[in-house]
């Protein structure tokens, strides 16, 4: 989401670290150029004129006009001012398995509110947490019916009854609550295309039914300054405790997630970045600072990788790859971990350096690791652990079993052979002398 934002205010940063030193006069129009990066992000101009004001200000302080790294302590001060900006306070929703949490979801039809709950109720039930979700959207069409799926898809209980009485609703929710001992109810809520008097009573009558000990307001990202609009609306109503900001992997300039805590004084709690039940991450200021200035998310990344790998199995490869016995059974299994991450293009964006050698419009093309992926489950266990085997008739019965051309099948296997050749290489004492420089440079 942020690419475009990050793009602009690398090529900023790079030409203040490019200067021996600083004067007044190229602060000022570096300030002006992040300013207008900010704008075309869809921030807040408000947001943007206040921001700007406390950048610039400690930017002309001495401690950074008089520093041997000027153009670095700019980019620490504008890293620490986006971390102030969207600030958390250290908000946490907090459920435990001896007692019942109620949450609300409640925001525009079409925001996400749906999925969002099963995503929740999914992040939770990993804890240890018993959830249960409460259909309250009466008047979407389907929207009770998507409810139902997404419940059965991930196995936890759905309440849902034949009445638009959304009041009656929660309280057949919360009988079967206490009796099934659930820690965790989730109320989806209607919504409507815009707001209206009767969306707001209806969401209110059922708040002071159920007594939510959280309400979360779901914001779609992707409708940028709109979103801020609607979620002060909400708040003047409802005052809810914190965001849900959904499809942040989209193409939207970012702007919502600048500008909502600033415009609310409530936090972003969750993110969504994608479409599937556990594309549902914690929000973390400092993180999203760190992604926005290219520093990539060394944190997230470790985290998703504990999520969806075996340690012990990766210590194997490890150990098979720095003695040079990776075989395409190895890089299946590692291409399966890999996909299990979520979005290649997000994931190598969340390593330090990356996201600035990206160009802002590329598209990774996820295709691409399924059709490897289908080109080596079309090998026999054997052609996997002895690919000098792979002579032209055994490619072209590879190429016919898995549906692609047989050229690619020879890239593959290229490419697999030039990796091994770069991992010999590596393990020498001398690759891990260039590796540690390497990684030296990037510090």
């Amino acid at each position: 989401m942020f690419n475009s934002l990050s793009d602009r205010l690398d090529k900023i940063f790079r030409g203040l670290k490019g200067s021996g030193y600083l004067t007044e006069k190229n602060i000022k129009d570096s300030m002006r150029e992040i300013r207008l990066a900010l704008l075309e992000a869809d921030v807040n101009f408000k947001i943007v004129k206040n921001f700007i004001n406390a950048v610039e200000t400690r930017a002309l302080g001495s401690d950074v006009m008089k520093s041997l790294t000027p153009g670095q302590q700019i980019v620490k001060i504008v890293h620490e001012q986006l971390i102030a900006l969207m600030d958390t306070e250290g908000f946490e929703m907090k459920v435990y398995n001896n007692k019942l949490t109620k949450i609300m979801l409640v925001g525009l039809q079409g925001s996400g509110k749906t999925t969002a709950c099963a995503k929740l109720a999914a992040m939770y039930r990993k804890k240890g947490i018993k959830p249960m979700m409460v259909a309250c959207d009466v008047y979407r069409p389907a929207a009770i019916e998507q409810l139902k799926v997404l419940g059965k898809q991930i196995d936890i209980p759905v309440v849902a009854e034949d009445t638009k009485d959304v009041v009656k609703i929660a309280e057949i929710a919360l009988k079967r609550a206490y009796e099934d001992f659930t820690n965790l109810l989730i109320f989806d809520t209607a919504g409507r295309l815009h707001i209206d008097t009767e969306m707001m009573d209806e969401v209110a009558r059922l708040k002071a039914f159920i007594k939510p000990d959280y309400i979360f307001f779901v914001a779609d990202a992707m409708t940028g300054q709109d979103a801020v609009t609607v979620a002060s609306e909400f708040y003047a109503k409802l005052a809810f405790d914190a965001v849900i900001l959904t499809k942040l992997d989209g193409d939207a300039r970012g702007g919502a997630a600048l500008s909502i805590k600033a415009v609310t004084d409530r936090p972003v709690a969750f993110v969504g970045t994608g479409e599937k039940i556990p594309d549902l991450e914690v929000f973390y200021p400092d993180r999203m600072a760190s992604r926005i200035l290219g520093m990539g998310d060394v944190l997230s990344l470790i985290e998703k990788a504990e999520e969806t790998m075996d340690i012990e199995e990766e210590e194997k490869l490890a150990r098979k790859m720095l003695k040079n016995q990776f075989t395409l059974n190895d890089f299946l299994q590692q291409l399966q971990s890999i996909k299990k991450m979520g979005p290649l293009e997000s994931v190598i964006r969340m390593i330090p350096g990356m996201s600035a050698k990206l160009p802002s419009d590329l598209k990774i093309d996820d295709n691409a690791l399924r059709h490897v992926e289908a080109i080596i489950q079309s090998m026999t266990y054997q052609e996997r652990e002895k690919p000098h085997l792979l002579n032209g008739s055994r490619r072209l019965r590879i190429s016919k079993g898995c549906g692609r051309p047989v050229m690619e099948v020879n890239r593959l296997m290229r490419q697999f052979e030039d990796m091994k050749k770069m991992m010999k290489k590596m393990s020498s004492p001398k690759g891990m002398k260039q590796l540690e420089s390497m990684m030296k440079d990037q510090q």
